[in-house]
């Protein structure tokens, strides 16, 4: 938003030409999240910590792990919030693929605070019931999965329904109407698999981070008409605004993630 606006004015001030760039807007992101982090993150920590809200640790588990009883949880709010900031003030809220990955943040970011506000506030041991958040990561996954089949600029090119498989020249898998199971799958797969490492010493925000870098390179390249072409990758227009996306990932540490 604030980037578009920027370089709209690009014509009274001619450095504001740099909003154009993916890259310029991605380190941006980037920064505005670290900031978010640094400044708001800490706020948020000794807000968890004065009213109390802190995690509980399993009896079943090794006993070094009793040593973090209490350590603030919910911390998944300086995780979001740093998100939503980067992608409101950089990313082009046009792009249909950043509104995708927004919902699919804002969606699965209520889906585990609505678990930790089960086990901290309302003191029910088991939080949100496993199957209530599979029918959340079903239904997210069948509103995306749709959304991109549907999607007019991926059916005019017969690309709706088909991908690619990495290292494989010209290798490209057509799914028919299984991509949108598929597209469930992957959803829900991924979703617990991170909620499977979430509060073993930020493991679960590392991976995430390391994992954004890779998608930030794929969706750079497939947003790319001339790497694209030269690397025998699918283009996909407007693809590399996901980067700033992906360039906005931040954690806290000390802090238990939803």
């Amino acid at each position: 938003m604030l980037a578009d606006l920027l370089f709209e004015m690009r014509d009274w001030y001619s450095p504001l030409n740099l909003f154009r760039y993916i890259t310029v807007r991605a380190a941006l992101a980037a920064i505005t999240a670290l900031l978010f982090s640094l400044v708001i993150g800490p706020m948020i920590i000794r807000r968890l910590r004065a009213n109390q809200i802190g995690e509980t640790i399993r009896t079943d588990g090794p006993e070094s792990h009793q040593a973090k009883k209490g350590t603030p949880t919910m911390g998944g709010l300086i995780i979001l919030g740093g998100v939503f900031m980067s992608v409101l003030l950089w990313a082009r809220l046009d792009s249909l693929y950043i509104q995708l990955a927004f919902l699919a943040t804002f969606w699965m970011g209520a889906v585990g605070f609505i678990d930790d506000y089960l086990k901290v506030i309302k003191k029910m041991k088991a939080g949100l019931i496993g199957r209530y958040k599979l029918v959340g990561q079903i239904t997210l996954g069948l509103i995306i999965g749709g959304t991109l089949y549907l999607n007019p600029e991926l059916v005019s090119k017969g690309w709706q329904d088909i991908t690619s498989v990495p290292f494989f020249k010209n290798l490209n898998i057509d799914l028919g109407w299984l991509y949108i199971p598929f597209v469930v799958f992957i959803i829900t797969g991924t979703s617990n698999a991170v909620n499977l490492t979430d509060g073993l010493d930020g493991l679960a925000a590392g991976l995430v981070a390391v994992a954004m870098l890779a998608f930030a390179g794929m969706a750079y390249i497939s947003g790319n008409a001339v790497y694209s072409e030269y690397l025998n990758v699918l283009f996909i227009k407007d693809a590399s605004n996901l980067v700033v996306y992906c360039g906005d990932r931040r954690r806290g540490d000390g802090i238990f993630v939803v």
